[in-house]
């Protein structure tokens, strides 16, 4: 523990983010924009030929800029701790004043803010999520040539999921595990919060599906929010506020990938959903990206659901959509990327520390000294991949092996390897 900070400093840093934490619990984002479940039922009876009507309630945001400004005046974003709690001051109004503007493109100028928008430049990275989803889309095309022989999957119904997650989640998380309820309204086929896990009753998953759902919201988004809940000294980080959300939904998309769960029509989804943003940002309504994504998947329910994960909050006639959905691949690349500089740098900490409550990866400096103060504890849940590294650490070694070879040389030889060589049937 760092003995130089004096008790008002550790004070000072416990007051501001309570009220940090206070001013965040407004911001409810996916409850505010919700679709009441009749808008489906309402579209489908038009034919589908209809734009959706759907209405919102503006937040307030008064009470919550109150707060912000309350907590601004304890901050002196110089030091590391003092530009986190910056960093989380200023996701949080933004976060209201994206709620205040709901429905409007209002909105969506605070979205792009928020969570980015596909065609602006990453930081650091000299690609757009646009360019990124681009590469993806064309390398899954290319291994279309492969002739592999895929078994077509076999589907589970909600019910055995949830059998299934009951005893895996009961097993990692003990007493704190969530509930799992099957539910019959949900606009995804599962969500998580501290507290439940929700699974959609008719929906129907793969195995690949069940394994995602349980390293994705379990292993991270309940964890997460269970180390953030025990931290009494810091309870911002229980807060899932915007700017958590793309280290957090990295994270698990990280998760997916490392426990083997991922497969290419995910990867191909992720893809798709900044494809639509796009489309929406450049003036499609509704019906048209429900018609993009009714070609792609052949499922009218998973098109308007897909649909409406980028048109709610935003401007159902175009050109103000709500962009959440491109912080998955980029908060893949930042995270897969952040976790190799911490292996290179003998940093197996900061691995751990990212699971400590909901935060962005580049609060792990704030983090390393809170927790050296005494007010920042050690993670009570990690996912197994950190927790028994050895797999992890071996795909790193490989990784940092292979990105130091030029593969130009080899590829060119393996080609002239196999130009004449027959093609064969096994």
């Amino acid at each position: 523990m760092n003995t130089q900070v004096s008790d008002q400093e550790k004070d000072r840093i416990r007051q501001t983010t309570r009220i940090l934490y206070e001013a965040s619990r407004s911001i409810r984002i996916l409850r505010t924009i919700a679709w009441p479940s009749g808008v489906k039922e309402e579209f489908f009876a038009q034919n589908a030929k209809e734009l959706p009507k759907v209405s919102y309630t503006p937040l307030d945001p008064a009470p919550v800029l109150d707060l912000v400004r309350d907590a601004r005046r304890a901050i002196v974003p110089i030091s590391a701790i003092d530009l986190w709690l910056e960093h989380q001051a200023d996701s949080i109004e933004k976060g209201a004043r994206m709620l205040a503007g709901v429905g409007t493109p209002a909105f969506f100028e605070y979205s792009r803010q928020i969570y980015g928008d596909p065609t602006a430049p990453l930081r650091y990275f000299p690609l757009s999520p646009l360019e990124l989803s681009q590469s993806i889309s064309d390398t899954i095309a290319q291994l279309a040539c492969i002739d592999m022989d895929i078994a077509p999957p076999t589907y589970h119904s909600a019910e055995e999921v949830a059998v299934d997650m009951e005893r895996a989640v009961q097993k990692h998380f003990g007493e704190d595990a969530p509930k799992i309820e099957l539910v019959n309204k949900l606009s995804a086929n599962a969500l998580a919060t501290t507290s439940a896990i929700k699974i959609r009753r008719d929906a129907r998953f793969t195995d690949r599906d069940a394994s995602q759902l349980l390293h994705h919201e379990a292993h991270i988004h309940v964890a997460t929010s269970l180390n953030g809940r025990a931290q009494t000294d810091l309870p911002i980080l229980a807060a899932g506020h915007p700017g958590t959300t793309r280290t957090q939904e990295g994270l698990a998309v990280y998760a997916e990938i490392i426990s083997g769960s991922m497969e290419l029509d995910r990867m191909r989804r992720l893809a798709d959903r900044v494809f639509a943003i796009q489309m929406a940002v450049e003036g499609a309504d509704f019906l048209e990206v429900y018609r993009y994504f009714l070609e792609k998947v052949g499922d009218r329910d998973q098109a308007f659901e897909n649909a409406r994960r980028v048109f709610r909050g935003g401007v159902i006639t175009g050109g103000a959509p709500f962009t959440k959905d491109v912080v998955y691949l980029l908060g893949l690349l930042q995270v897969s990327n952040a976790i190799r500089a911490f292996f290179a740098a003998g940093r197996s900490d900061c691995l751990k520390l990212l699971f400590c409550g909901k935060l962005d990866f580049m609060d792990i400096p704030a983090i390393c000294e809170l927790y050296t103060m005494g007010l920042c504890q050690a993670p009570l849940y990690l996912p197994p991949w950190v927790s028994d590294p050895r797999y992890l650490l071996a795909l790193l070694t490989y990784s940092m092996f292979i990105n130091k070879m030029d593969m130009e040389p080899l590829l060119v030889v393996a080609s002239k390897l196999l130009e004449n060589a027959p093609v064969v049937k096994l």
